[in-house]
């Protein structure tokens, strides 16, 4: 399977100091962004050993999908509650050649 045709894991990478600023701004868009075709899931993490550090992650069905998304969702215009509480911002696309999960009726 190449790179392409694999499932792709977007993180962007950022700084802000204001949790609720960030947290109300991404609750601000993330219901737009999981109705997009293709969108699998999105995740809001925080570093537990600097609360400023975030990185938002969403994962599509393949780099395809995002890019049509990116493309026709303006999404300078979605992202920008999210620049406007943060700052040193780092944009990541990764394909994802592995993942490993245990069913629910796996775990003991």
């Amino acid at each position: 399977m190449s790179a392409a045709d694999s499932r792709l894991r977007v993180m962007l990478h950022l700084r802000a100091d204001g949790e609720g600023e960030l947290v109300a701004a991404y609750d601000g868009i993330r219901h737009d962004v999981a109705a997009a075709d293709g969108h699998l899931s999105d995740q809001l993490l925080q570093s537990l050993e600097d609360p400023g550090q975030w990185v938002i992650t969403s994962e599509w069905e393949s780099a395809e999908h995002y890019a049509r998304w990116a493309r026709g969702h303006q999404v300078d215009r979605l992202a920008a509650p999210i620049v406007a509480v943060s700052d040193d911002r780092r944009h990541e696309r990764y394909a994802i050649r592995r993942h490993t999960s245990l069913d629910a009726g796996e775990r003991a």
